[in-house]
């Protein structure tokens, strides 16, 4: 049941980790004023910011480990509408791609990141995961996955905690490889936020089409039960 669990939340994970605004984000705060210390906090508001969204969801979903349940029933009808909504997003994000050679800028409120203070990394590393509306339904979708798999207790812990790591993992790693390279690091970290700033759009399209029909499918195969 452990292995299923995790196996369901593994895609969501994934697309977590591969948002590019956050990597362009951590990337940003770590070449700054106080990276080291900055960048360690927007990880740990990261890492707060996703848990606690699931521990969230687990709580008001925890009877959906009951297929017949009104919380099963709620939570396929929101997996129809979440994943319709990031298919609508990925359409969006399509139409609004860079064309003919148009230059791809960062957004203004990165801009700062370099000079934020310790108390903004945190806030925006938790703002960025769990308050971001597309990794809100990410999130909920893992864990409502896991919860379905009907594991409990130690397992059910589990599973999100690895979720969790999952999804924070290039954050994570971006601090890691930054305290541990020196100018070389800093120097390929670079080059990855230069390549996910031309690509956002991309990058961000391709996620949400394939996520958003897993989920579509996935609420649509619920609500024939």
């Amino acid at each position: 049941m452990l292995v299923q669990a995790i196996g369901a939340a593994l895609p969501a994970a994934l697309a977590v980790a591969l948002s590019p605004f956050p990597l362009i984000g951590i990337v940003l705060i770590l070449a700054g004023t106080h990276g080291h210390r900055n960048g360690l906090l927007f990880a740990v508001g990261w890492i707060i910011g996703l848990a606690a969204v699931a521990t969230v969801v687990a709580v008001v979903f925890g009877g959906a480990d009951d297929p017949d349940s009104t919380s099963s029933a709620i939570a396929d009808w929101l997996r129809v509408l979440a994943g319709a909504a990031l298919i609508v997003l990925a359409g969006r994000k399509w139409w609004l791609r860079p064309r003919g050679g148009e230059e791809t800028k960062e957004p203004g409120w990165m801009t700062s990141l370099g000079d934020a203070t310790a108390v903004r990394a945190l806030t925006l590393g938790v703002l960025l995961s769990g308050a971001n509306p597309k990794n809100f339904v990410l999130t909920a979708s893992a864990t409502t996955a896991i919860i379905e798999a009907d594991v409990h207790g130690t397992d059910l812990a589990v599973a999100m905690t690895v979720f969790v790591l999952l999804g924070s993992c290039t954050v994570v790693g971006a601090v890691a490889v930054h305290l541990a390279g020196g100018q070389r690091a800093a120097s390929f970290l670079d080059g990855v936020r230069q390549f996910m700033v031309t690509n956002n759009n991309v990058i961000t399209m391709v996620v949400l089409l394939i996520l958003g029909a897993s989920i579509l499918g996935d609420g649509l195969t619920g609500l024939g039960r």
